[in-house]
Formats: structure tokens, C-alpha cells, sequence
């Protein structure tokens, strides 16, 4: 799969221009979780919006589409931060710091999504009032795809290097399964054909590298070889980041009909 945010991202976006129902928003969020809870950050917000507050019971998934309308957000972009690379954050902020320790969030205007996963088969998402209204800089999705395609050579070389194959029986098996587990997400109709191209390379290169992050069976790697491995593999991980938020820009693009109304 891509991640919880992405999936937000693309079908709130079809749902608020008009492009997808609201039951097929929250359908396709049952493929990350079971239970999904909404919260607010501040009080304040949690008013405005009328979702809970953090530190009471969640609302429902659908109590945040009716949020986001009510906040009069459009389209959202996918921001996927990392330290050293914070770009769509907005500054130092409350949000900023938890979107970064969760690797990625939502943003729609002046609204921030954050989720967490909080148990097992449960997300909570906590919405966060921005000072942000521009969106990021974004990578066109052709530049974006020309990188990810030299990552995708790149990581399978550094398994080769790394011996994984042969540390680990079934490892093409495995490879593959965990590729399935991260396409199956569902997208809108009208998705774009490259944008989805680009989600599932994306995954395949996020499940190549997820393996050559593992220690083999039994064994471990020295601290240096570690840091190594990790300093190979970094501008991997910053091609799918960057693919899939040039993903999920292009499709919120393309699904945007609501100009057509």
C-alpha cells in the first residue's frame, strides 16, 4: 500500500469536488483499519469543526469529511516528512512535530491531518488548525517516476551487494507478498493511469527496501555496517517519498471536477 494519508489525501479530495461519494471515501480507509477516530487538537477547533477533543472518545470517519467541509477545504496534498527534509510543514508547530514523528499527514488549507496508529485495527486521526496556505513545491510526476525507476536498479543492486537472497530462504516468495500487501489499496475512478503506475512502483521499491533494512535471521550487522547500509539506502527512501506525494498531487488534480459543476 501506499499509506493512510495518501489514500485521505486523493479521496477526500474526489468527495469534496464532487468525484466520489462519501461511502467510497470511507470505504477505502477500511483498507488501512477497521476503527478510524477523529479528534481535534485544541479546543477551539474541536468546536469550529465539531469533532471531539483529543483525550475524548473519536468520532467517526464520516464526522471528519463533514469537518473538512465545514472548514471549506478543497483539494488536500500529501506531505511525507522526514528529519532534515520538513518541506510542507509550515514552520515549527505542534503539528509539524507530530506529523514528522508519523512520517507523513494531510493538508487542506488551513487544516492538518495527522494519523496514528493506536492499537491494533484502530487509526486516530487528530486535526490540527495551519498557518499554512501555499502548498509545497512538487516534483513533476515524470521527474518524480525517472528517479524511482533509477531507484528501483539501485535497490535491487544493494540486495545483491547485501547478500539478502542468500541470507533468506524464500526471499523472492516473500518479496512478493509483501509487495501485494502494499497494492491493494483502491483509488477513485478517473485515477490517472500514470499516477497509479507510479503508487505501485512506489511500493514495490518501499517493500525491496523495507527487506534490505532487516538484519538476516539469526544474525546482525556491526554498527557500521549498519550506518552503511542505512546511508545506501537513504536516497531510496527519498524517491518513493517524493513519488508518492507527486502521485497523490496528480491525481488530486485529475480528479478535481469541480469546476465542472
Amino acid at each position: 500500500m501506499s499509506s493512510p494519508s495518501a489514500t485521505l489525501a486523493v479521496w477526500s479530495s474526489a468527495w469534496l469536488s464532487g468525484a466520489a461519494a462519501a461511502d467510497d471515501v470511507l470505504d477505502a480507509l477500511q483498507d488501512w483499519a477497521e476503527l478510524h477516530e477523529v479528534v481535534a487538537a485544541d479546543e477551539r477547533l474541536a468546536s469550529t469543526l465539531e469533532i471531539p477533543l483529543r483525550g475524548e472518545a473519536g468520532g467517526s470517519p464520516a464526522a471528519l469529511l463533514a469537518a473538512l467541509r465545514r472548514s471549506g477545504a478543497e483539494n488536500a496534498e500529501l506531505v511525507m516528512p522526514v528529519p532534515g527534509d520538513v518541506r510542507g510543514l509550515g514552520g515549527a508547530s505542534q503539528f509539524a512535530s507530530e506529523a514528522l514523528r508519523a512520517g507523513e499527514a494531510v493538508v487542506l488549507n488551513g487544516i492538518g491531518i495527522v494519523p496514528e496508529r493506536i492499537g491494533e485495527g484502530i487509526v486516530r486521526w487528530t486535526v490540527f488548525e495551519i498557518d499554512r496556505t501555499a502548498p509545497s513545491p512538487n516534483v513533476p510526476l515524470g521527474e518524480a517516476e525517472h528517479e524511482l525507476t533509477g531507484a528501483m536498479r539501485v535497490a535491487a543492486g544493494i540486495l545483491l551487494e547485501l547478500g539478502v537472497a542468500k541470507q533468506r530462504a524464500g526471499v523472492r516468495e516473500e518479496l512478493q507478498a509483501r509487495v501485494a500487501e502494499r497494492s491493494k489499496a483502491r483509488w477513485p475512478e478517473g485515477m490517472p493511469q500514470r499516477a497509479l503506475r507510479v503508487l505501485q512502483r512506489a511500493a514495490e521499491v518501499s517493500a525491496i527496501l523495507e527487506l534490505a533494512m532487516e538484519d538476516e535471521p539469526g544474525g546482525a550487522l556491526s554498527a557500521s555496517s549498519a550506518l552503511k547500509r542505512a546511508e545506501a539506502l537513504r536516497p531510496l527512501f527519498h524517491a518513493v517519498r517524493t513519488a508518492r506525494t507527486a502521485a497523490v498531487a496528480e491525481a488530486v488534480r485529475a480528479l478535481d471536477v469541480s469546476d465542472a459543476h
